[in-house]
């Protein structure tokens, strides 16, 4: 915790060598930490700034205005279009650098038209070394990382967040809802919609730490190890919630949860153990 500690003043450092700041906040682990630590070190000169967008669930969204709340931190919802988008809705592999280009132009025009000095991310040092296209629409964008360039990792975040008392120190990872779409297959509205409301279904069955995957008619359940008795406990409640859905067919993964799966099948980073 010591290193971590040390790594933390450089974040304040750095954060507080900028006049103001805009946060990319959309309530998970790292954005979160960051509205707090922007918010200690600068005060009412750290505001919250969120996207909204049909790939992120409601109940993400609320979680992410309940905290703001909580910090006192002012916090700027803008729509976002990326679902509008051919080169999104195409979903290559690149498709995270359409949508963070379409949050960080939001982001940008918003600071630039507030006189905020800078547009912070929540990145950390994990992130540098993972497929990440929507670094490119951050440099692109001069958005500042200073939790990477004082190189926290996650799990240094998540014991930070506890010692701060952030209720995100264990909040499972949230990737938006069209990280569960294979590469190839389109996004649409309709597809985001479903899967949110498959995986509200299932969080309100107890699970946390899961994903619902998008196969067509079938949907495929990664959960992690420690839930899987949990799900087979209530298979029959899960497999009508997922017809409910909108899916024909529920499928369990016999791998357990972890994120990245997708990328790992599409080659774009290695798989896990190789």
């Amino acid at each position: 915790m010591t290193l971590a500690r040390a790594k933390e003043g450089a974040a304040r450092d750095r954060l507080g060598s900028l006049a103001s700041v805009l946060v990319a906040y959309s309530g998970g682990v790292d954005s979160s930490y960051l509205l707090w630590l922007s918010r200690d070190v600068l005060g009412d000169r750290a505001v919250a700034f969120t996207a909204l967008s049909a790939a992120v669930p409601a109940d993400e969204l609320e979680g992410a205005r309940e905290l703001a709340r909580s910090l006192g931190a002012e916090h700027v919802e803008q729509s976002s279009a990326e679902i509008e988008d051919p080169r999104y809705i195409r979903n290559s592999s690149d498709r995270c650098y359409f949508c963070k280009t379409e949050l960080y132009t939001l982001a940008t025009g918003y600071a630039q038209a507030r006189g905020i000095a800078a547009v912070v991310s929540g990145t950390n040092a994990d992130d540098l070394v993972d497929y990440r296209p929507g670094l490119t629409a951050a440099s692109e964008h001069q958005v500042l990382h200073p939790l990477a360039e004082a190189k926290l990792s996650k799990a240094e975040i998540r014991a930070l967040s506890k010692a701060a008392g952030l209720p995100t120190w264990d909040k499972p990872q949230q990737p938006c809802l069209a990280s569960r779409i294979p590469y190839g297959t389109e996004v649409t509205r309709e597809r985001l919609d479903q899967l949110a409301r498959a995986e509200m279904a299932l969080r309100a069955l107890g699970l946390r730490e899961f994903r619902v995957r998008f196969h067509g008619e079938i949907a495929r359940i990664e959960v992690a190890d420690a839930e899987l008795s949990r799900l087979l406990a209530v298979r029959v409640e899960a497999a009508r919630a997922l017809r409910q859905a909108g899916f024909r067919f529920a499928s369990v993964d016999l791998e357990p949860f972890r994120s990245g799966r997708l990328n790992e099948a599409a080659g774009l980073v290695p798989l896990r153990g190789s």
